[in-house]
């Protein structure tokens, strides 16, 4: 049976995101869960709450959404209600793991180049209060979502499948809504990755350059730890920033282009199809990227990952009764 090359590489990627993220993230939220990394408890607090959005995309994106629904199609996972509740779960998850990467940015922000508001604001209780309104404003704004969806049959009084009402998908309030997210997804969410990440370069070649001159006036030859620690601190920044914006750019310009129609198009050889399951694919795909940034840049999150690896699942000399004896 002919099957459309687009559905062919979403059989092959989706289970590879799945082996390849939920470790990842599991591991990431173990080795921050350690407080070893030699990170401050302010990164650590975001980067732990990237490491759990990012393996909440994996768990209902990619392994129930598109590996067990899209492939189990007449099971108890069709039900109606349970269909609306992973649509609107998806959309949230997806825009969590946005906004905790501008959350981020702005945190490396305010550390880098404001000082004096630096010690109220980088603070693992901010990052704790701006998380949680973060969810409760997402939650919210996706609401929506629940009710523009109808039952796709009816079995013996029972709802199976969903589609989309065809009122409310031709309603100029839900074409408001979704042209509303898709240019605050664009211009809003890498709009401020682009200024934050822009302020901070500006702010650290400047005193990078007048830290030069003052040390060279001195005479000091030791090494810079304050410097090295600044230049370990922005690879991780562009690093998470990069990967995002390369991984969501293409969701986000076709989103921004075709609107809510792209959610109508099922002809598996178009283009805007085409477009859109790609993007999907790649916006899902950085969900799993965080954990290898994290190993290539951070040397005392090698260290803990190697760590993990090397130790025994059962061991022995740490077994009650083997103590104990």
């Amino acid at each position: 049976m002919y099957r459309p090359p687009i559905l062919q590489m979403e059989d092959i990627c989706y289970p590879i995101l799945a082996v390849l993220g939920v470790p990842a993230n599991l591991l990431t939220i173990i080795i921050l869960s350690r407080e070893n990394c030699g990170l401050s408890k302010c990164i650590g607090a975001y980067m732990m709450i990237m490491a759990v959005s990012d393996l909440s995309v994996i768990i209902i994106n990619v392994v129930l959404y598109e590996i067990l629904i899209k492939r189990l199609p007449h099971t108890s996972l069709h039900h109606t209600n349970f269909l609306m509740a992973i649509v609107y779960l998806m959309a949230v998850s997806l825009e969590l793991s946005q906004w905790y990467t501008v959350a981020f940015t702005v945190d490396r922000y305010v550390a880098m180049c404001c000082q004096k508001f630096k010690t109220k604001y980088c603070r693992v209780k901010t990052v704790r209060i701006l998380a949680a309104v973060i969810l409760i404003l997402i939650s919210l704004e996706n609401i929506p979502h629940l009710f523009v969806f109808q039952p796709l049959r009816i079995i013996g009084n029972i709802s199976w499948g969903i589609k989309f009402k065809l009122e409310a998908f031709n309603s100029p309030a839900f074409v408001a809504f979704t042209r509303l997210k898709s240019f605050r997804d664009l211009f809003c969410v890498f709009g401020s990755i682009f200024l934050f990440n822009g302020l901070t370069v500006r702010h650290i070649l400047v005193s990078s350059k007048s830290r030069r001159i003052f040390r060279s006036q001195r005479s000091e030859n030791r090494r810079d730890t304050e410097m090295e620690s600044r230049r370990k601190s922005i690879l991780l920044l562009f690093s998470i920033s990069s990967s995002f914006m390369l991984l969501w750019l293409p969701a986000t310009v076709t989103h921004f282009i075709a609107g809510h129609t792209m959610y109508s198009d099922r002809d598996y050889s178009s283009p805007a199809y085409i477009a859109a399951q790609t993007g999907a694919l790649l916006t899902q795909l950085s969900s799993c990227t965080n954990t290898y940034i994290y190993a290539v840049t951070q040397t005392k999150f090698r260290e803990e990952l190697k760590d993990i690896a090397h130790t025994p699942v059962f061991d022995p000399g740490s077994h009650p009764c083997t103590a104990s004896e």
